[in-house]
Order: C-alpha cells, then sequence, then structure tokens
C-alpha cells in the first residue's frame, strides 16, 4: 500500500516525524507487519478527515494508535466474509483487549526499538535484518535501502516479502530480548542504526544533503541501546553519532550546498555533542574489548579536536585507520586511510594507494573513490585526468548537492 499523502501541512509533518513511531507501536498492538501498514494508512486517511474539523489532537500520536487500532478491529470484523469467523473473532478479542493506546511519553518510546529487535532475530540472515529494519522501523525507501546496501531494488524488495513471512511463520514475539539473547542480536542492531544515521548524515538521493530527522532518531535510539546495554561498541557507536552529528551547523552552506570539512567554520560545530563523544569513546577504549564503531568515533575525535584544519593529527588517524582495517578490512576503510595518507605524506602517496583500489574493480560504482582521485589529481596539477575522474564521480552520484560541489570542482579545473 502507498505511504498517505496528507493534505494539509501539519499532517505532512506529523506524518514525516512520527509515522513510523505510530507503525511500530501498532505492531505491538496488532502483532503484524501488513495489518499495522493498513492500520497506520486508515488512521492517516480518518486524521485527514477529521482535523481540519476538530483540530490537531492534544497528543496526535496517540490519536492515530488509537485510530488505526480500531480501525484494524473493523477490518477484523469485515473477514468473517472470507475467513473462518472463530478465527477472526480471536483476533479481534486479543486487540480489542490492549490496553487503550500508550501515552507518547511511554510505550510509544521503546516500540521502535522492541521493534528492530524483532527484524533482527537470529533466524533472518543478516541482509534481511539490515533490509527489514530500514524500511519498517525507518521508512527508507527501497532505493535507498539497496544504495546502502549496495544491491538492486528488486532483490531487496524481495528480501523484505520474505524476511517479514518468516517472522509471521515463526511467530517471533514483539520485544526486546532478556540479557541472554541480546549479544546474538547486537551486532545487526548496531548495524541497523549506523545505517540509519548515515543516511541522514549524507542523503543516498535527492534535493537535500542531509536529512536531520533521521541523524536524531538514530542517535535517539543508540541512546536507548546504550541505556539498555552498556557496552563498550555500544558507546563507540553513541560516541560516532554524536562526534559526526556535531559538524551538522557547518557542513551546507546557506544555499543548500555542500561544505567540505577544511571549509566548514568550527565555532558552530556543537560542543555539547563533541564533548560527549570524545567523553564516551575514552571509555570505551578504557575497557580494551572496543571494536570498529569505537576506533571509529576515535577518528572523528580526532578531526573534532583541532581547531583548524590545519593542525589536525593525520599520523594519528593514519595510524587509528591501520587498527580499524584490523576489525573491518574493507575498500571503502583502505580509501579513507589513503585519504588520510595524502593528508599526511602529500597527494603522490595518497595517489599511489588509490589507484590499486579502483583497479581491483571493487569501488567502481562508488562515486567517493572517483571524487577522491579527481581531489588528489588536482592538487597535483593533473587536471585532465583529474577532470576524467570528476566526470566518473558525477556519473554516479545521485544527490544533488554533491553533484552541484563536483560541478563546480570540474569548472575550476577547465577554468
Amino acid at each position: 500500500m502507498a505511504d498517505p499523502e496528507p493534505d494539509s501541512d501539519p499532517l505532512q509533518e506529523i506524518y514525516r516525524r512520527d509515522g513510523r513511531r505510530v507503525f511500530a507501536t501498532l505492531v505491538r498492538l496488532l502483532g503484524g507487519f501488513d495489518l499495522a501498514e493498513d492500520a497506520l494508512h486508515n488512521a492517516f486517511v480518518a486524521a485527514t478527515e477529521r482535523w481540519p474539523r476538530e483540530g490537531i489532537p492534544r497528543n496526535p500520536v496517540a490519536w492515530l494508535v488509537s485510530a488505526g487500532r480500531f480501525k484494524a478491529i473493523d477490518q477484523m470484523r469485515r473477514l468473517k466474509h472470507v475467513t473462518s469467523w472463530s478465527d477472526a473473532a480471536a483476533q479481534i478479542e486479543e486487540i480489542a483487549d490492549e490496553a487503550a493506546a500508550p501515552d507518547e511519553r511511554e510505550a510509544v518510546e521503546d516500540d521502535r526499538l522492541r521493534l528492530i529487535f524483532t527484524c533482527c532475530h537470529p533466524s533472518l540472515s543478516d541482509e534481511a535484518c539490515v533490509a527489514l529494519t530500514l524500511r519498517e522501523v525507518c521508512g527508507l525507501t527501497i532505493e535507498a535501502i539497496a544504495h546502502a546496501c549496495l544491491q538492486t531494488p528488486v532483490t531487496l524488495a524481495q528480501r523484505i516479502v520474505r524476511a517479514k513471512a518468516k517472522i509471521r511463520d515463526a511467530r517471533i514475539p514483539y520485544q526486546v530480548p532478556d540479557a541472554g539473547e541480546l549479544a546474538a542480536r547486537l551486532t545487526n542492531v548496531l548495524r541497523v542504526i549506523y545505517l540509519v544515521f548515515n543516511e541522514g548524515y549524507s542523503a543516498s538521493s535527492g534535493e537535500d544533503l542531509v536529512k536531520p530527522d533521521l541523524s536524531i532518531e538514530a542517535i535517539r535510539l543508540a541512546r536507548l541501546l546504550s541505556n539498555l546495554l552498556p557496552e563498550p561498541e555500544v558507546q563507540g557507536l553513541l560516541a560516532l553519532l554524536l562526534l559526526q552529528d556535531s559538524r551538522r551547523p557547518a557542513r551546507i552552506s546557506s544555499t543548500g550546498d555542500l561544505i567540505p570539512l577544511e571549509e566548514q567554520d568550527r565555532d558552530v560545530w556543537n560542543r555539547a555533542f563533541i564533548a560527549e563523544g570524545c567523553d564516551l569513546v575514552q571509555q570505551a577504549l578504557r575497557t580494551r574489548r572496543f571494536g570498529a564503531y569505537t576506533l571509529q568515533a576515535a577518528i572523528a575525535a580526532v578531526h573534532c579536536e583541532a581547531r583548524t584544519s590545519r593542525e589536525t593529527d593525520w599520523g594519528e588517524i593514519v595510524g587509528l585507520y591501520d587498527a580499524l582495517l584490523q576489525f573491518e578490512p574493507s575498500p571503502v576503510i583502505q580509501l579513507n586511510r589513503a585519504a588520510a595518507v595524502a593528508m599526511r605524506d602529500g597527494p603522490e602517496s595518497g595517489l599511489a594507494l588509490i589507484e590499486p583500489l579502483l583497479g581491483q574493480g571493487a569501488l567502481d560504482k562508488y562515486h567517493l573513490a572517483h571524487a577522491a582521485k579527481a581531489d588528489l589529481l588536482r592538487r597535483l596539477g593533473r587536471l585532465q585526468e583529474a577532470a576524467f575522474s570528476y566526470e566518473a564521480a558525477l556519473g554516479l552520484v545521485r544527490q544533488e548537492p554533491e553533484q552541484r560541489f563536483l560541478k563546480r570542482r570540474l569548472a575550476e579545473i577547465r577554468g
């Protein structure tokens, strides 16, 4: 079913901000994804009809949850014409026996975390867990998830359908698991929160560079998880999100254009986030039980603690990337290390590392690899080669602010 399109701005804003929270609570109350999706749609249709006349309720989320639940009961009653009435009646009784819609500050706040753990059940594959959670919990489009997971949209859609069927057929409970089961699902949960933040930090496509709502939601979920399970890597992930998000006010110009790290006004960085993030990094590192998220946070902390771009300790950053590669030996991490080497030792040294990575083919479709190569060639004065790499990056990027940035760079070297 297509997402509802409310015709009033306040309702549109509520749908954008709270729609997936309402959905998560409806999954808990109704016990299934498809019924909850129908209920969500019907609740917003009802709001579209009634709120213009009656006004927006004091607690819109609770109103929508309640409306969705009763719409689902009506839907189940109509099922007596197509299925066994005894089965439908049992489900109606179970739904109707639920307590009244919870207060927004109570169970609703935890429902998305419950839903993440449901989607990250050990019986599902890692790929299915990530795809299902990004779609159902966070409301990302199939195209955005496919881009983040380096898969085709058709493959992702099929994977999500199969995962939902498995949760339904296996009657996987909708709950945060007890302490003995938490560790088995933690890796996927952390990865999902990380991917949600990434989509907010740098949108995979569209007119906007950032989607702040997604970044804020990822940080909120990371805090909930940290309170539930204060493990070093959970703290490391929360630190990483805070440190990265601290730079958001300086990453976009007044016209919506991308501002590179070395050109950002560091006075507008969020110093409260930086202080909290650095403290969490130190706590996680002291345990000596940290992993990739903590090391990425440590790299972000080095950037955030430098008063100017020129004062950045690139030697320390290269060393942290060396440690990170022990945990996550991916081509993207190798690319980031090469960029740091270029800052420490000069563009020729970085280019010598990036060109073999592109030659191996793993980063052929990754626009940032071509953009990084183009930047180093530009700095070396090899402008014709740089133009070729900028064009390769432009052919891959789908986000408009990045497209404008690359076009400006291309125009500069051609001029």
